[in-house]
């Protein structure tokens, strides 16, 4: 029996994939410009996440967008944090200073959630993977429409359930600070993959 796949991708498409996942960078705030960043980017960010793979198809992931005012508010509360959390007074003006930085020149903050299924119906390392996997779609999606960003883990994550809105069954496990940028592409240096 022959099998025609129509699908498959041509050399160029190939090609086109590759230069996308080879200029993937984490590009960090403070070369953020003043640009904002139009709705239509950010529905196509988010719809791109959305095509992750995810077994039994849970799809665990949920996003929270964060722009305007919110913005400050959110950067109020992670100070708040730091502050409670620490009696390191030097190293916390430090800390203040780089969170408003990165609150206010980012053109977009993504909280990266999860939901976890309330039936468990896979293990909880799938639905991590998964959501991963849809900041990995999201990522690449940014670079192809000239954006940069880079994925935070901030302690403060677990203090933002109310912020965000989220439920009993739902988490934060970080933060995705995006804007526009002038840094050029760069390439990474990547080892071959082991074999055995």
């Amino acid at each position: 029996m022959k099998i025609v796949n129509n699908s498959k991708p041509k050399n160029q498409d190939l090609q086109a994939i590759m230069q996308i996942i080879k200029t993937r960078r984490s590009v960090f705030p403070q070369v953020f410009t003043d640009q904002p960043i139009e709705r239509n980017d950010l529905e196509a960010i988010l719809e791109a996440s959305n095509w992750a793979p995810t077994h039994k198809l849970t799809q665990p992931w949920r996003f929270v967008v964060i722009q305007g005012p919110a913005k400050m508010k959110l950067g109020n509360l992670l100070i708040q944090y730091h502050e409670e959390q620490t009696l390191d007074y030097q190293n916390l003006e430090k800390k203040k200073k780089k969170i408003l930085t990165n609150t206010s020149k980012a053109g977009a903050i993504i909280a990266i959630c999860i939901y976890r299924d309330e039936a468990k119906r896979v293990e909880e390392w799938e639905e991590l993977a998964a959501t991963a996997c849809a900041v990995q779609n999201l990522w690449l999606a940014m670079t192809a429409l000239g954006l940069g960003g880079y994925w935070s883990t901030p302690a403060a994550k677990s203090s933002l359930k109310g912020f965000l809105g989220l439920t009993e069954h739902e988490k934060c496990l970080g933060l995705f600070y995006l804007g526009h940028h002038n840094q050029p592409d760069q390439l990474a240096n990547r080892t071959p993959g082991r074999k055995r």
